[in-house]
């Protein structure tokens, strides 16, 4: 696929097609690792992993424990 770089304000920019932005779960929005190989003259755009809180997780574990019966059962329902 071949893109044009467009100019914006001091800076310039490549737009994603659409399908691209779904295949690599990208939406406008979300934050991008941008590297750039100079060697081999390439950029690569990646998504950015967002790191879960670690005590959330802690707390929905232990309410999970807790309330696991009450939560089957409102499974089945």
């Amino acid at each position: 696929m071949t893109q044009k770089v467009i100019k914006i304000g001091d800076s310039a920019a490549v737009v994603i097609p659409k399908k691209s932005l779904k295949e690599l779960g990208i939406r406008p929005g979300d934050k991008v690792s941008v590297d750039i190989d100079k060697k081999q003259r390439r950029v690569s755009i990646e998504p950015v992993i967002k790191e879960v809180d670690k005590e959330l997780i802690s707390w929905t574990k232990k309410f999970i424990e807790r309330y696991r019966p009450a939560l089957e059962a409102l499974a089945k329902k």
